[in-house]
């Protein structure tokens, strides 16, 4: 889920700890055999009641049919941050066996430190990813180096909301999908009082907040394609002068707001919003009024006109998987790849992990799998997210992102919904900012 605080800049600690994450050696008590012969393995769940349930529930479940492995799931703790925790295990030689909430840009610190081991070179690696049908999903966490250190758990498309209500009352029967689509509904807007997206956020430059605004539209432009690979700036310049060219008009056409503001969308006050699927189970009990379908739609970003295909668009996935850390030892390491194959080989263990958590489960087939049907008969705008899974682009795998992306922030993204920077400016000052930053 997105993350509302985190501690950057852990690099230089975690290469202090190269040599003891990459020893294998354990600190007593850590990733140890029990005394009964038993290996012990340790899983550090997301800091977040529900899935720490769920971990609890698989270990449970697994031991049953695995007399010789013992599965110990604790939930991470979150203070000052998972990061922070995480990093502080490593340098202390006490990491677990096995954690989630990892996402890809966080994984590749902790892999330039030889903190995490390359997940396709434990020997049930290619069962896990066939059993549980993501081999599409997963292509796009391949990192640069050519490995896989995550596993992904879930992936949450981020998709954008529309007021069906409010776009009938404009003259519009339904959301639009092109750049041009959107400026028709901007002319119309421009003489209301009400705002097309309505988010303070947007004019923060603060690095995270450019996976929920500009990552969805840039990765919709692009149709997928790398904003930095290893230690280039590798994006589609064109896609970005395209997005930011959009961002500029909607600026001038005064449809953006950045001050405070409760709940604009939800209360009838923004057309449009950018939404993770996290959100429904809060407007279930907060907004009961708002109903899928009827006065609110949700789709993928809008594409350049160019683009001819509208229905496979990629966008940012907000998405976090298990990772393996290198203190394990070899018997720890297969007694790990033998728990996650038997979470992932029944599809009823997704289905249990999407109806606890509300986050959707990183595989290829949701959408077509018996074992989801009635859920997403009763749910049915998480069947949207679940259909845009495999075009879902996780974060970028470099260990600078949070420098990267805060730069580009404050270069390039912010001055342009201010209105201060034009596109063709910004792209300059784009990549002069994230080369700078890669140095």
């Amino acid at each position: 889920m997105k993350m509302k605080k985190m501690i950057f800049g852990i690099t230089a600690v975690l290469a202090g700890t190269m040599l003891l994450a990459g020893c294998g050696n354990k600190s007593d008590g850590s990733n140890s055999e029990s005394k009964d012969g038993k290996t012990k393995i340790t899983f550090w769940a997301a800091p977040n009641p529900t899935q720490l349930k769920y971990w609890q529930e698989m270990a449970t479940d697994f031991e049953k049919q695995n007399d010789d492995i013992t599965v110990e799931v604790t939930q991470m703790k979150e203070s000052p941050s998972s990061e922070a925790t995480i990093q502080s295990a490593i340098a202390s030689n006490t990491a677990p066996t096995l954690s989630e909430n990892i996402n890809r840009s966080f994984a590749a610190q902790l892999a330039a430190s030889q903190a995490i081991l390359p997940l396709e070179k434990q020997s049930q690696f290619d069962t896990i990813v066939e059993a549980r049908n993501m081999s599409k999903t997963i292509d796009s966490w391949k990192f640069s180096d050519g490995n896989q250190y995550v596993l992904p758990v879930y992936s949450n498309p981020i998709l954008f909301g529309w007021r069906l209500d409010l776009l009938k009352e404009l003259g519009f029967d339904e959301a639009p999908k092109t750049y041009s689509e959107l400026l028709k509904v901007v002319d119309k807007v421009k003489e209301t009082d009400k705002a097309l997206w309505a988010k303070k956020d947007l004019a923060d430059p603060t690095a995270w907040m450019r996976w929920f605004d500009f990552f969805p539209l840039y990765d919709a432009a692009s149709k997928g394609a790398s904003f930095v690979e290893g230690n280039k700036f590798s994006a589609d310049e064109d896609a970005m002068k395209e997005v930011l060219d959009l961002m500029s008009t909607l600026a001038e056409a005064k449809v953006i707001r950045t001050g405070e503001a409760t709940d604009p969308f939800e209360n009838g006050d923004s057309i449009m919003i950018d939404l993770g699927p996290w959100t429904f189970p809060n407007w279930k009990e907060k907004y009961p009024e708002l109903k899928f379908g009827e006065n609110y739609t949700v789709t993928t970003p809008v594409v350049p006109d160019a683009l001819a295909d509208t229905e496979n668009v990629s966008t940012y996935a907000d998405a976090k998987g298990i990772v393996m850390y290198a203190q394990a030892t070899e018997k720890e390491q297969a007694a790990a790849m033998e728990f996650l194959k038997f979470v992932y080989a029944d599809e009823n263990n997704d289905m249990k992990f999407l109806e606890m958590t509300s986050l959707i489960p990183a595989r290829d087939d949701a959408t077509e799998n018996d074992a989801f049907k009635a859920y997403f008969e009763e749910n049915p705008v998480m069947k949207v997210y679940a259909e845009n899974v495999p075009y879902a682009v996780p974060a970028m795998d470099n260990e600078k992102y949070n420098d990267i992306q805060q730069a580009f922030g404050e270069q390039t993204w912010v001055p342009v919904v201010r209105g201060e920077k034009d596109a063709s400016s910004a792209v300059k000052d784009a990549k002069k900012a994230v080369e700078g930053a890669l140095q």
